[in-house]
């Protein structure tokens, strides 16, 4: 009876259904490939969030800023001029030297400030003028969700080849500057645009290469968590942190906090001034 063949209680033949040596390895690789997807969009997420955030706080708490460090200044010359001790004129120069504008600076900011250098918003608050609420620093749940299902399907890091890799970077290049600027319509004109695209070839990939993609996404993972810990370390990331669900309020809270500064200041600077009797 050496030519039977040997049946399952189920009825599958015996070996048919055995899983393929590379199976359990593509699946991996997959699983893999979406956990990066989904931390990179976290990072990009979190790193719009800081960009923005820093946008409207130089924007809008910059000037008041530059107001403290010329009260500064001026309080400090004013006590350098009383006692005429030279360390206190050491340190109104160095009060002073810290006043001096950065070089570029109105090429930095040169679409966030109007003819006189200061933003509306800005120049209200120093003036004591009624301001407009700030923009959202973040950009809608409709944005969020448009670009979360646009990553998951366009990602760079899902290309099997070279060619495939760079049509995959620049349309999400498009969509990271959407994302940025929170723009709904066009976020919706490259998912539709995506969708009539070419779509992805699927390709089996021997051991070693499936080792190799693993070995590239675990290299890949370690590098976006170096930039997400920076994000987070950086002032305006553990600024963000006091405020997570509200960092628009958070910039309101810092601007009357600077606006009390300024009125210290100005009461020191007064008192100094006034003529000694």
């Amino acid at each position: 009876m050496g030519g039977d063949v040997v049946v399952s209680d189920g009825g599958d033949v015996s070996g048919v259904n055995e899983e393929r040596p590379e199976a359990r390895l593509e699946r991996a690789v997959r699983a893999a490939e979406q956990a990066l997807i989904e931390f990179e969009i976290a990072v990009e997420t979190f790193k719009v969030e800081v960009e923005n955030f820093s946008r409207l706080h130089h924007q809008k708490l910059g000037p008041m800023y530059t107001r403290l460090d010329e009260l500064d200044a001026l309080i400090a010359e004013a006590r350098a001029e009383r006692s005429g001790d030279p360390e206190d004129l050491r340190k109104a120069r160095e009060a002073r030297a810290a006043v001096m504008p950065m070089p570029g600076v109105e090429e930095l900011f040169h679409d966030w400030l109007d003819s006189d250098g200061l933003s509306p918003e800005a120049a209200a608050m120093l003036t004591g003028r009624p301001v407009q609420p700030p923009k959202r620093v973040r950009p809608s749940e409709e944005a969020r969700k448009l670009y979360r299902e646009l990553a998951r399907k366009a990602h760079p890091d899902l290309a099997r080849d070279e060619a495939e890799r760079v049509r995959r970077e620049e349309f999400i290049t498009r969509v990271n500057t959407a994302y940025g600027r929170g723009d709904v319509a066009l976020l919706q004109e490259l998912a539709e645009e995506w969708a009539a695209g070419p779509a992805p070839k699927s390709e089996q990939s021997g051991s070693e290469e499936l080792y190799a993609r693993l070995e590239w996404l675990s290299r890949r993972k370690e590098l976006l968590t170096v930039v997400a810990r920076d994000l987070e370390d950086s002032a305006i990331g553990q600024m963000l942190k006091m405020a997570p669900d509200d960092p628009d309020r958070l910039l309101e809270e810092i601007a009357e906090q600077l606006l009390a500064q300024v009125a210290e200041r100005e009461a020191e600077l007064s008192a100094l001034t006034q003529p000694v009797e």
